[in-house]
């Protein structure tokens, strides 16, 4: 059962995409639900736009639906993140939630996927420097029981990587099901290997939401023990012989 969160003034679900949710004759159940955190900057939208539509594409037929959290009024964005499963579990009842996060919607994503309905989370490029600036370290406990995916760039000047493989080596020993990806010389908007990291994405999405099962390099970074696991280099041309 879900927890409830306080209401999140401001934040609201975009449009849809994937399952088909009408109300007519086509519509089609959902049986799973990713919720997509912007960046902090409208201006820099990172890799979310291309991984929903692909999102949609590839598990629309399976019942999955992508939903955008706009994001709006004063509240902490983790809150806005829990207000949105929430809702998720009031629109479509029991189904499993994958947090997608980019940016700051990447650390919302870590910080919100204790949420009951939450059963996976993927962080690309998470903005970490500020509890490393304070010397609080991000808690990692409420990640058990999640499938947790990061995914930084290398030359990241916004957001430093090797704080996301710190937080990733703690979270790997709360939780087992931890990997993290690096992308070399991809920056923080990770456009040099879009593609690559929008079929990791997909990828890492449907096996956690559905299937359970991952290709051969999520697989054996899931398995393998630190730093090998959390330092796993996203191969060029990645995603080109994935599901058929």
């Amino acid at each position: 059962m879900a927890q409830h969160a306080p209401p999140a003034r401001g934040a609201r679900l975009g449009r849809a995409a994937g399952a088909r949710t009408g109300s007519g004759p086509m519509e089609s159940p959902v049986n799973g639900v990713v919720l997509l955190l912007p960046g902090a900057s409208r201006f820099s939208p990172g890799p979310l736009r291309p991984l929903a539509r692909a999102l949609a594409r590839a598990g629309g037929t399976e019942g999955l639906v992508a939903h955008p959290v706009i994001h709006g009024g004063e509240s902490a964005r983790e809150e806005q993140a829990r207000w949105a499963a929430d809702e998720v579990v009031r629109r479509y009842g029991d189904v499993p939630v994958c947090l997608a996060g980019y940016d700051a919607g990447g650390l919302a994503a870590l910080r919100a996927a204790g949420h009951g309905a939450v059963n996976s989370v993927l962080a690309l490029a998470p903005c970490l420097g500020e509890g490393a600036v304070t010397g609080s370290p991000e808690p990692v406990k409420h990640l058990s029981g999640r499938q947790v995916l990061i995914v930084h760039g290398t030359n990241d000047a916004r957001s430093d990587p090797e704080i996301s493989f710190r937080l990733a080596e703690r979270a790997k020993k709360a939780n087992r099901s931890t990997c993290r990806f690096e992308v070399h010389s991809d920056g923080h908007g990770l456009r040099e290997h879009q593609a690559e990291v929008v079929a990791l994405g997909v990828d890492f999405v449907l096996g956690a939401v559905f299937s359970g099962r991952y290709s051969r390099p999520l697989t054996d970074a899931l398995a393998a023990p630190p730093p090998l696991g959390l330092r796993m280099p996203l191969a060029s041309g990645f995603g080109r012989s994935l599901r058929g």
